[in-house]
């Protein structure tokens, strides 16, 4: 085809796939099955007969995608909110992934009747949980933030240490040596982390202290950080998901200019990787071959749901405080998504045998139990009694440096829920140094009195000097979180 009807056919999927993100959101469901839908609509099989059968470059170019997918997850991920949870996560991401892969490996051999090594390369494609599939869902449920932070953190961690399963398992023929093993999951996570966590810190420190002259340079430069990150931990034989994923978190919970902005410009990136991947993940797809594995992924699958993660989530969490609700939630909340699907190529780029019914059967799963686990969470949420009263949302705020005068200038939403709204500007008690210098309401701006009530909705504009932000910005979260006399409720902000 000529590039004018490639740009058309390009630009109509995106428009597609936008609108099936409605459909999926009010249906409850990851926007991956529609994605994959479109891709298997116009594949060989489709109308339009497109025939994409090049594995090698199919693994690039979803390993691409799923660095930009980790990026945006990182940047949209509030360290606030999965701090707690993060011990439990690392022990899921390794303790449980190892304990999954061994209860669907032996499934596989015995259930299926593969041999060892495709039936363990395909209990550690179907390990790791989808960071999309997650971020998509879950963040939609009011979940205790112990929980949510446990399953988000989880999905950006757990792709590394099976990347490192799967490639060892698909590159060597034996039995891998399991002590050598461990050394380099052990070498390749720390050194990935550590990567992650100076290329984020050092990002922060520039960005904080150059003003660079287009508010939209912000948003590329994290981003590029974030991607850089990876580059540089796979040049020193480390993890780079999760030096991507760590410096991301790192990113983008630090003060930077434009934070909303750049989070905006992320999920937008994230967006169209997700629809590249798994659009071409359905052209990959064979539809001939698909139901004819359609038993072994039933199999696989309730073992996968039902005994392999009910399994590796008790074990991983033993001595911490997660009730049996909360653990019987993230068993069924382990969503596969796109992560699988990729990894199911490195096998078929090594021509691992039975790699083509790898493939095959975790892109069955993928689309299966998608179907069955995602519009029943929230009825899990219910039954395990986890819905959450935390119903105050966050501020956003936004800061544009103000270079010459030493000074940031933030802007401050008001959202609906926030109990800032009925609150007098000198009831604010802000920090001196800050002052609230104008409010939007309604489109219509104006100077504030210190009696000046503020209102669900307001935009503020506060200008704050470099040493007093931080307190400021706490103080207004405090506020918005339990009121003008938050102060007496212990509540600071942080």
């Amino acid at each position: 085809m000529h590039l004018d009807l490639w740009l058309l056919l390009g630009a109509t999927l995106v428009l597609c796939a936008i609108v099936a993100v409605r459909l999926s959101h009010q249906a409850g469901l990851p926007t991956l099955l529609a994605y994959m839908g479109l891709g298997l609509l116009i594949g060989e099989s489709g109308p339009l007969h497109i025939n994409f059968d090049d594995v090698e470059l199919a693994e690039t170019l979803g390993l691409a995608a799923l660095v930009l997918i980790l990026a945006e997850g990182g940047l949209t991920t509030s360290w606030r909110h999965v701090r707690k949870a993060v011990p439990a996560a690392i022990s899921v991401s390794i303790v449980g992934t190892l304990v999954s892969i061994l209860v669907v490996g032996l499934a596989a051999m015995w259930l299926v009747g593969l041999d060892w090594r495709p039936a363990f390369l395909l209990a550690a494609v179907l390990a790791p949980t989808d960071a999309a599939a997650v971020f998509s869902v879950l963040r939609r449920l009011p979940l205790p933030s112990r929980l949510s932070g446990l399953l988000e953190a989880e999905s950006g961690f757990n792709d590394a240490p099976v990347v490192i399963i799967v490639v060892t398992l698909s590159t060597h023929t034996g039995v891998p040596n399991l002590a050598e093993l461990f050394g380099v999951m052990v070498y390749e996570l720390a050194a990935g982390a550590i990567i992650g966590i100076v290329v984020g810190w050092l990002g922060a420190q520039g960005l904080r202290r150059v003003a660079l002259p287009a508010s939209g340079l912000y948003p590329i430069a994290v981003l590029s950080l974030s991607i850089g990150s990876y580059g540089a931990a796979t040049l020193l034989h480390a993890s780079g998901f999760l030096a991507v994923y760590v410096s991301a978190v790192v990113l983008g919970n630090a003060r930077l200019p434009h934070r909303p902005a750049t989070r905006g410009f992320a999920e937008g990136v994230g967006w169209l990787a997700q629809i590249g991947l798994f659009v071409m993940l359905g052209l990959l797809a064979s539809p001939s071959e698909l139901p004819r594995q359609i038993v072994p992924t039933l199999v696989v699958g309730f073992v996968l749901l039902l005994i392999a993660r009910p399994v590796s989530v008790v074990v991983s969490t033993v001595g911490f405080k997660m009730s049996w609700g909360e653990k019987l939630f993230a068993s069924w909340a382990g969503l596969r998504g796109a992560v699988p699907i990729v990894l199911a190529t490195i096998p078929m780029v090594q021509d691992v045998e039975s790699a083509d019914r790898m493939f095959a059967i975790v892109f069955n799963i993928v689309v299966v139990f998608t179907l069955l686990q995602g519009p029943t969470l929230p009825l899990a949420a219910k039954w395990c009694r986890l819905e959450s009263d935390e119903q105050t949302r966050e501020l956003d705020v936004e800061a544009a440096p103000l270079e010459e005068l030493h000074a940031d200038l933030l802007e401050v939403r008001i959202p609906v829920d926030s109990m800032l709204s009925g609150v007098e500007i000198f009831e604010l008690r802000l920090p001196p140094g800050a002052s609230v210098t104008l409010i939007v309401r309604d489109g219509t701006s104006f100077v504030p009195e210190p009696t000046t009530p503020l209102h669900a909705g307001d935009t503020l504009l506060v200008v704050t000097t470099d040493a007093v932000r931080e307190s400021t910005e706490r103080r207004l979260r405090a506020v918005s979180r339990r009121g003008k006399l938050a102060g007496w409720f212990g509540e600071q902000g942080t």
